[in-house]
C-alpha cells in the first residue's frame, strides 16, 4: 500500500512541553520551527504543533463507545506494523506515561482485529496508535 504523507496542523498551549513530549518521548525527528511552531516527522507524515490557546476539546473530554471502551473524540494518531506498534507501546510503558487506554487487542478474532492504544499529548491531544493483524482489513466491514 503506497501513501503519500498528511500533513496535520494541532494546537498545544504549552510548546516546550509538547515539544519535548514529541521529540524525546516519542523520538520524533523536528524539522522546521519557529517561536510559535514545530514541524515534526510523525512516522513519515508531517505533524506540527502550534502554540495555541486552549481549545475547548482540550478542556473537556469527549467519549464514544467502541468495543467496549470509551474512545476520546477528537483523536488522531497512526497505523503502524504491528511489531513497530508493539515496540512503540513498551517504549512508551518503559517512560512511565499514562494511557487513556491501555494496549490491547481490540475485536479480537473479528473482522479488523487491531492492537490499540490511546494517551494525551500534555496539551490535552488525544493520541491513538493501533495495528492489524490483517492489514488487508483496515476498511473492511
Amino acid at each position: 500500500m503506497s501513501l503519500s504523507p498528511f500533513h496535520l496542523a494541532i494546537p498545544v498551549f504549552d510548546l516546550p512541553a509538547a515539544r519535548q513530549f514529541y521529540g524525546e518521548t516519542f523520538g520524533l525527528a523536528e524539522g522546521r520551527s519557529s517561536e510559535k511552531w514545530v514541524d515534526f516527522n510523525f512516522f513519515g507524515h508531517q505533524l506540527v504543533i502550534h502554540e495555541h490557546p486552549k481549545t475547548s476539546t482540550q478542556e473537556s473530554v469527549m467519549t464514544n463507545e467502541v468495543d467496549g471502551q470509551d474512545v476520546p473524540v477528537p483523536h488522531f494518531g497512526v497505523v503502524l506494523g504491528w511489531s513497530e506498534w508493539e515496540q512503540l507501546a513498551k517504549r512508551l510503558e518503559d517512560k512511565g506515561l499514562m494511557f487513556v487506554i491501555e494496549p490491547h487487542i481490540r475485536f479480537q478474532g473479528q473482522v479488523g482485529e487491531q492492537a490499540t492504544m490511546f494517551l494525551y499529548d500534555p496539551c490535552g491531544n488525544a493520541l491513538e496508535f493501533k495495528a492489524f493483524k490483517d492489514i488487508s482489513q483496515l476498511f473492511a466491514k
